[in-house]
């Protein structure tokens, strides 16, 4: 064994002490305030409406204010002429795996924007968001 690889199982067996030692001596209260923040996290996402979800996700940064579009995105007014539920929650969360004449035609006039998926939101906010858009 060389010096370096020495030195180096030195410094990860005294790492993986120190580690173990801070969880044995973790206070118990630190670990219920995690709960609790989690928990809170969760039961304010519950309660939130479309309308927050989507100022949260940032959707007026390029829809607009008052999601009626910009020189960056399309409006989102009126939507459910061309989209039902299911389809709406399946194109935000994966807005590239759509193409239709409609969506051709918005890529080309806003070319340099790229509509982001919100796969990383729970199924639940996307419909609580689906929900709001479809009754504009």
């Amino acid at each position: 064994m060389t010096n370096a690889q020495k030195w180096l199982a030195a410094f990860l067996s005294l790492f993986i002490v120190l580690f173990i030692l801070g969880r044995i001596t973790k206070p118990k209260e630190e670990t219920q305030t995690s709960i609790n923040y989690v928990e809170k996290t969760m039961q304010s996402n519950e309660e939130k409406d479309g309308l927050t979800l989507i100022r949260e996700n940032g959707c007026t940064s390029c829809h607009g204010q008052n999601l009626e579009g910009s020189n960056i995105a399309p409006a989102l007014v009126q939507i459910n002429k061309y989209w039902n539920r299911d389809n709406l929650i399946n194109y935000l969360r994966n807005p590239s795996s759509y193409s239709n004449k409609r969506l051709k035609q918005y890529r080309l006039k806003y070319k340099n924007i790229v509509m982001p998926s919100f796969n990383n939101l729970d199924v639940k906010d996307l419909g609580k968001i689906a929900d709001y858009l479809l009754t504009r």
